[in-house]
């Protein structure tokens, strides 16, 4: 299990413990994985240092990854010859807009594809509800703040965010796949929604009364928000995420069901179960649905 410390991998170290299924954490930084509190001797390796994650990988049968993709070739080479991977990468790895996270989510999936390894890189969209996130979180304290909610294009956009919970059932099921060779799959909420239904159910959910949206151009928005690091209060807003604000970020997720056999939380579920807000009459805020798997081996590519 490499990159365990961080949000993702810790909870799927959690999730792996309630399960009673063995595993061996591998972190770059071991204080930082003793302060997770979980009663698991992990083993240091810098990913960039391949004679240390040879050492750390040396025996695994199965290597899941938690950490950059990027780094997919690097764990690969080091990697015993019959092992087989689980690898998560990002959605922002379909974006227009060319960034560092973006190009190291290519460069680690094409090293996994043209590797010829079994195994998958999981590609999840905007993940929400992990202990620490800053992306529901953080917004919810940006509502705070502002009387309106300025958005390019007044938040027509498209987002499909997935719950950290959906996220580890993935991987969860991915690790059980009998991966005959080497895949990519998107994983994302059931459903995908503008931006501007999503931020005012991020506001519902936080207790917030939804803002009334102001339609901005984007180069406007982009041009103000280095101002956000000089008010009090307000959370940093991101350059490049106000400009992927203006692309749609809408997945297909029928291979998901199919292959892994997890439907996704709603969002309206997904954000009670992060903010303590009640669920619906008869949902189980512990539970998603599920299909039954149907194996086939293609290697799916994501609807915009």
């Amino acid at each position: 299990m490499v990159g365990a410390s961080g949000r993702t991998g810790a909870a799927l170290c959690r999730a792996l413990l309630a399960s009673g299924r063995p595993f061996r954490p591998v972190v770059r930084d071991l204080a930082r994985w003793r302060a997770q509190g979980l009663p698991v001797a992990a083993r240091p390796a810098d990913l960039t240092d391949h004679a240390a994650l040879v050492r750390a990988l040396e025996g695994a049968s199965t290597i899941v990854c938690c950490a950059h993709a990027r780094h997919a070739r690097a764990l690969i080479a080091a990697a015993p010859p019959s092992a087989r991977f689980v690898l998560l990468g990002s959605t922002r790895r379909f974006s227009r807009w060319p960034d560092e996270h973006g190009d190291g989510v290519r460069f680690g999936e094409e090293s996994l594809l043209a590797s010829g390894r079994r195994g998958v890189m999981l590609h999840p969209s905007m993940i929400y509800g992990a202990q620490g996130e800053d992306n529901v979180q953080r917004l919810a304290a940006l509502l705070k703040r502002l009387p309106v909610a300025p958005l390019p294009d007044g938040g027509r956009a498209l987002v499909q965010p997935i719950h950290q919970d959906d996220l580890t059932r993935c991987i969860l099921a991915a690790i059980d796949q009998d991966w005959s060779g080497p895949e990519a799959l998107v994983v994302a909420g059931p459903e995908a929604v503008p931006y501007r239904h999503f931020l005012a159910a991020v506001a519902r959910a936080s207790g917030l009364r939804p803002p009334p949206i102001l339609s901005v151009p984007g180069v406007l928005l982009r041009w103000m928000a280095p101002l956000s690091r000089l008010l009090p209060g307000l959370p940093l807003i991101r350059e490049a995420e106000l400009r992927r604000l203006s692309e749609d970020k809408a997945f297909d997720v029928r291979p998901m069901r199919e292959r892994l056999g997890v439907v996704g939380a709603t969002l309206e579920d997904g954000l009670a179960r992060s903010f303590g807000a009640p669920l619906a009459p008869g949902r189980d805020p512990t539970q998603t649905d599920a299909v039954q798997a149907e194996p086939h081996h293609a290697h799916h590519q994501p609807h915009r």
